[in-house]
């Protein structure tokens, strides 16, 4: 059984959200998935595949994401690893694809990652910050994160890493 790490860079959660998410879809597809914050991953030697996200922040990926991928780019870059961003707080990320701003872009060059997406994410009442309460007095609050399409995603992903190698 293949081994997938899923992690992630978040500042309230709503991108932990997103990847325990799609760590349950990978393991309901047959994968053995574990869920872990960046600085808890000391080697991703152990894992078959990575999925990576980042919550977005004035359109910037989040640091621990793109330090992820710096820290362990040359291991990535012999596995498949996926990209995923959270962040629009509107129904655009459900409506059409989101391409990945540019922190996200050199990640996906640096890991040669097999594919990007980019999902709503979540602004709720008591979130931290001054950016965030600003955004909440402002009324742009709200859960945007579309179930559906985060686990149709990660189901191409199961599909992706189960499929026999080419040529087989």
């Amino acid at each position: 059984m293949q081994r997938v790490l899923v992690t992630y860079g978040t500042r309230s959660g709503s991108t932990a959200g997103i990847a325990q998410r799609i760590a349950d879809t990978l393991r309901e597809d047959g994968l053995e998935t574990e869920v872990l914050p960046p600085d808890e991953v000391a080697d991703v030697a152990p894992y078959d595949a990575v999925v990576l996200g980042g919550a977005l922040y004035m359109n910037r990926w989040h640091k621990d994401a793109r330090r992820f991928s710096r820290r362990h780019a040359r291991a990535l870059r012999e596995k498949p690893v996926w990209l995923f961003s959270s962040g629009p707080l509107d129904a655009s990320a459900s409506e059409r694809d989101i391409p990945a701003v540019p922190t996200a872009r050199r990640a996906e060059r640096r890991t040669h990652a097999r594919g990007h997406a980019t999902f709503g994410g979540s602004l709720e009442e008591g979130a931290k910050g001054h950016l965030a309460r600003s955004i909440l007095e402002e009324g742009r609050g709200g859960d945007f994160r579309d179930t559906a399409r985060i686990e149709r995603w990660a189901h191409e992903v199961a599909d992706e890493l189960k499929a026999p190698p080419e040529g087989v």
